[in-house]
């Protein structure tokens, strides 16, 4: 037929238009035949189809019934037509049912097995299902139900064995998906867009006796496909889920079973067909719910947690439907439905969550309408709160990663589900005894890693020119003992949240108080918890989650609590905590320089606890493990970030207790331990912020008065307050020059405390005075000194003069008459001048007393530094030697802006820094060397003489022994500290000539050491500094370094430009290629190219 025609609707017509085709295709069944069939079946309307669906259908069921193997083709061919007809037409027939039934199931099934499936393509068995769906979906009326009559078991029983077995074994998801769809049709529990028989309450129970005999086979092969491979997708996992939801429900139905009618015995004309029958009775119902919990338990672990959201919200479709359905039968099972509704109140998928809290809403309700007979919603959730507190840290110690998440989202949700009820729950004793019990090993820290208390922090803060501390890259990650996923954690300080978000904010910090006093084994995790609680409280945190009402939490509550927690963090016990080795040291010889006498009358209270009692005895002390030591560095990390959690939760009405929080917080900001260092900033920065401060620099600035007078009280006592100086560092760091009035005082009490001290507490002095100094040249910076300005200033003029050759024979002319005594009187007169008349000021000035003007306040003060530093350049402490070379740099650097301050200090200091030059510790050589370059840059002229015969002979020494030992050393000997000292001597000399403008002697010498590391046998990276000096070297004396050069190796001859001239002789004129030849030719390329392309034409 055309395709623009319409379908024939006279059913005479289509007959004797379908007839040929049928009457050919039982004649010779072939795939051509079924397709010519299936051609002519879509010209033909539904109406008529229908009249027709008997004769159509009765050569597609003989090709099937003929006996013996067929073409997979042909039977395909058969489906598609078979499918077509089912679709557009009603089965009224039983016999036609019942035929098609058997006929497609025995197409499916395996000839010589029929419980399995048969081998043939993935694509023949999808096309008969989705047959075998057609037909089931095709069944009109009520004609349906006669497979669930008790003759039918059998059969029955074979096609959702087959069908299960194909669910279940198939790799194709389409095939499972397929399977799986008929059997959700074959129990009239499809939910597809199809219009669906809808059974009465009678013809339920009937399909829920028959299909009680398959319900343990059907459950136990649905859960494998549910807790099977991921790789099978989540849509066979979702189908998989609704089939034994939907089959539980069906025949577990608590309307079918507590039914009053009594249970028929099956007929004794069924036969054994009858044995296959199961009463649903009292005995049956409960051993059954025993296995289904089994069941349902794994499936729920399984689920629960999975990574598509649509599992996980099926889960729930299947917690909702049992719950509704079957929630008085299933008994013990109902806790784990709730558990698992409960554990996706937080999904992270807003659809899940709207989802589940719609159903916990309609379960709540109903539970309420259910009067007093049965236990209120509320009662069942707080049990199941408390059983899942007592089994939590079983199971973190026991589950996998993802069960734990999943766990501890019940928890959670089930907190959330109480809501303002929690505030009751937790005032039973045994409920709050058992969650802060359960929080306390589960928050339980790993304190066993090395790398913690190996992290340290030499330059003991951060600084930023704009005064401001980002804490984004310094976030802290904890290692817990029982979890490592970063989502645990996150939950777990939810859960507490969400305590102090419903809960009474008294009876919570005084019960995690009491567990932070009793053990050190709970005080980190009690700590965490109180933070989380607070920060609970103050409702922030809680504003997009929670809903509803919470318990009344005043400002005024919120501030006594967070008063009562810092008091406990903060005292000496809980604050001052041995973080190193190297701080026990410093303690016992604080110990010992107080004596015994002076430790009593400091801790003369009237009690017989001592102050200082967290300094262990002296006597037969052993250092603290490594454990313990960690401990303690994370107790001061989880109470400085308490610190700032009470920060936000109050706001502007914490600026008042900065008065007792903000000193102890920079002490710790100044401790040498990394991780306490950077809570300390990371904790300053917040409180910062949430005081309404705008950097850090404002917050010290703003608080410095009371801070600056408890440094300088402490700094008179400072055995009992040894991290005074350290507030001090801190301060400096992340403050301005505004400071500078106030801390003058406090400079001198430093320094005064230094002269009385220095024995035992030099290092940390230094360590305040050298901040100082970086911010002293960070405030008021300057760019060089005169002196050197000067010989600057000359070199480049010198360079910009074009050279004039008849001037310099005029001048050579001149210098020999003048050696040879001719011409002295006139030169003589020449030289006399007159000096210029003085300005009239300076002639007034001669009258008055010579009054030296007043040094500018960071003068004055660097001074005085650099006084102290003159002695202590010779402390036998390396370390202290090394930190005072560094101040003494920076000192220069400040005083470079009055020269006539800083000469005499520098000619004060020189006999020290000689001797750290040239007989010291390679380390401190390396620094003092680099103190001289700074010296050389400022003060130029003035150490001239100094360095030329004190400083030049000992380095070219030591740089010409040593020359052979790299020459002939391997790539080791890069890591040693020789070639270290080699490699920067190299690196500052050249500079350190030319700044001084040494002369021509002093420049033979330097040249003569250097010229070795022109070596190509040389480090490379020596022979790339021996290149620096000597570009600085000719900076200063072109000629000889020329003349030099070309002695160890001349590019080409020289010819004279008249005969009458003679020729230029060099020694390295015809030399050979050698070890020094190409750097040679580099430096006479860079520095003399003109000269020698000119030379060589």
């Amino acid at each position: 037929m055309p395709p623009n025609m319409a379908q024939i609707s006279d059913p005479k017509i289509a007959f004797a238009y379908l007839r040929p085709a049928c009457v050919l295709l039982t004649q010779k069944p072939t795939v051509s035949n079924v397709e010519t069939l299936n051609a002519q079946l879509i010209d033909v309307n539904d109406a008529t189809l229908q009249q027709l669906q008997e004769y159509v259908l009765f050569p597609l069921r003989f090709v099937l019934k003929v006996p013996g193997p067929k073409k997979e083709k042909l039977v395909l061919a058969v489906a598609e037509a078979l499918n077509h007809i089912l679709g557009n037409t009603c089965v009224q027939s039983w016999d036609t049912l019942y035929g098609l039934f058997s006929e497609l199931c025995l197409c499916l099934c395996s000839p010589t097995d029929p419980g399995k499936p048969a081998d043939i393509s993935e694509e023949l068995k999808l096309s008969l299902l989705r047959c075998l769906d057609s037909l089931l979906h095709a069944v009109y009326g009520d004609l349906v139900f006669k497979l669930f009559e008790p003759i039918m078991l059998p059969g029955l029983g074979a096609a959702i064995s087959l069908l299960l077995a194909l669910g279940e074994k198939e790799k194709s998801r389409d095939v499972q998906t397929a399977s799986l769809k008929c059997l959700l049709a074959l129990t009239l529990q499809c939910d597809c867009c199809q219009d669906h028989i809808v059974p009465s309450t009678a013809e339920r129970c009937t399909i829920g006796s028959i299909m009680a005999s398959f319900l343990p086979g059907i459950t136990t092969a649905v859960t494998r496909i549910i807790t099977g491979d991921l790789r099978q997708g989540h849509a066979v996992t979702v189908r998989a889920i609704k089939v034994w939801s939907s089959t539980v429900g069906l025949v577990m139905e608590d309307a079918q079973l507590q039914a009053t009618e009594p249970r028929k015995k099956p007929s004794l004309e069924l036969g054994r067909i009858g044995e296959l029958m199961v009463l649903r009775t009292r005995d049956w119902i409960d051993s059954t719910v025993g296995r289904l919990s089994v069941l349902l338990k794994k499936i729920i672990s399984c689920t629960s947690a999975h990574r598509h959201w649509r599992v996980r919200l099926e889960m729930l479709e299947l917690a909702d439907h049992l719950l509704v359905r079957c929630s008085q039968t299933l008994g013990e099972s109902v806790g784990q439905l709730l558990e698992a509704l409960v554990g996706a109140v937080s999904d992270e998928e807003h659809e899940i969550r709207k989802r589940c809290e719609s159903i916990l809403r309609e379960l709540s309700q109903k539970s309420q309408s259910c009067g007093s007979t049965t236990r209120t919603f509320t009662e069942v959730l707080s049990e199941n709160l408390h059983s899942l507190a007592t089994s939590l840290p079983r199971l973190m110690r026991t589950s996998a990663e993802q069960q734990k998440l999943f766990v501890l989202n019940v928890f959670l949700g089930y907190l959330k589900l109480l809501g303002p009820l929690v505030s009751a729950v937790l005032n039973s004793a045994a409920h709050l005894e058992r969650i802060s019990k359960a929080l306390m090993q589960v928050l339980e820290l790993d304190v066993m890693d090395v790398r913690i208390i190996e992290e340290r922090n030499y330059v003991t803060s951060i600084e930023t020119s704009s005064g401001c501390y980002s804490c984004s890259a310094h976030t802290q990650r904890k290692r817990f003992l029982y979890f490592t996923d970063e989502r645990i954690f996150s939950v777990l300080m939810e859960i507490c949240k969400t305590l102090g978000y419903y809960g009474n904010i008294y009876l919570l910090t005084d019960h995690f108080l009491d567990l932070y006093q009793q053990s050190s084994a709970y005080r980190k995790q009690a700590a965490m918890v109180l933070n989380e609680i607070v920060r609970g409280a103050a409702g922030s945190a809680m504003a997009n989650e929670a809903e509803g009402p919470r318990h009344s939490t005043t400002q005024e509550d919120l501030k006594v609590a967070v008063v009562s927690v810092m008091e406990e963090y903060i005292s000496l016990k809980n604050w001052h905590l041995i973080t190193s080795n190297e701080e026990t040291d410093r303690d016992r010889q604080d110990q010992q320089l107080l004596g015994p006498s002076r430790l009593l009358s400091i801790s003369n209270s009237g009690t017989k606890t001592n102050s200082l009692q967290v300094i262990p005895p002296l006597s037969g002390s052993q250092p603290p493990a490594v454990n313990q030591l960690n401990s303690n560095i994370w107790q001061l990390c989880i109470q400085l970030e308490g610190v700032a959690c009470f920060a936000q939760a109050l706001g502007d009405d914490f600026r008042p207790l900065l008065m007792t929080s903000l000193y102890p917080v920079l002490e710790k900001a100044g401790e040498e331990t990394m991780l306490v260092s950077q809570a300390a900033l990371d904790s300053m920065a917040d409180i910062s912020n949430a005081c309404g401060y705008h950097s850090l620099k404002e917050l010290i600035t703003e608080n410095s008065d009371y801070l600056l007078n408890d440094v300088s009280l402490n700094l008179q006592r400072l055995s009992q307050h040894p991290q005074a100086p350290r507030v001090l560092t801190v301060m400096l760091t992340h403050s301005g020059c505004n400071l500078l009035p106030l801390v003058r005082d406090i400079v001198d009490d430093v320094l005064t405390a230094l002269d009385l001290s220095y024995d035992h507490r030099a290092a940390l002095f230094c360590s305040v005075l050298h901040t100082l100094l970086k911010a002293l040249a960070r405030w008021f910076p300057v760019c060089g000194g005169r002196t050197g300005e000067s010989v600057a200033l000359k070199q480049t003029s010198a360079h910009k003069e074009p050279f004039n050759i008849r001037q310099f024979l005029l001048d050579q002319r001149k210098q020999r008459e003048l050696a040879e005594g001719i011409g002295i009187e006139e030169d003589g007169t020449e030289d006399l001048e007159v000096p210029p008349p003085a300005d009239s000021e300076d002639i007034e000035d001669l009258g008055g007393p010579d009054v030296k003007a007043e040094l500018p306040t960071h003068l004055s003060i660097t001074k005085s530094v650099m006084e102290r530093c003159i002695h202590l350049l010779s402390d036998p402490s390396l370390k202290i030697r090394l930190k005072v070379l560094d101040i003494l740099e920076l000192c220069v650097c400040v005083l470079s802006e009055r020269e006539n301050e800083l000469l005499p200090m520098a000619h004060r200091c020189w006999p020290a820094l000689l001797q750290r030059l040239t007989a010291d510790d390679p380390l401190a050589v390396l620094r003092a060397f680099r103190v001289l370059c700074t010296l050389g840059e400022v003060c130029g002229d003035f150490l001239r003489r100094r360095v030329s015969k004190e400083i030049l002979p000992k380095l070219s020494t030591s740089l010409t022994r040593q020359a052979p030992v790299s020459a002939k050393a391997g790539p080791v000997y890069t890591h040693t500290m020789a070639y270290k000292l080699q490699l920067a001597v190299l690196q500052g000399m050249g500079s350190l000539c030319q700044r001084l403008d040494l002369a021509e002697a002093d420049l033979e010498v330097v040249c003569e050491a250097c010229l070795p590391y022109l070596s190509c046998r040389q480090p490379i990276s020596l022979q790339d500094a021996g290149l620096s000096v000597f570009r600085h070297l000719i900076q200063v004396d072109p000629d000889a370094l020329w003349f030099t050069l070309n002695e160890l190796h001349c590019p080409s001859p020289y010819s004279p430009p008249h005969h009458e001239l003679l020729p230029v002789r060099l020694n390295g004129m015809g030399r050979p290629r050698d070890e020094y030849s190409d750097n040679v030719l580099k430096l006479l390329r860079e520095e003399f190219g003109s000269d020698d392309e000119k030379a060589g034409s």
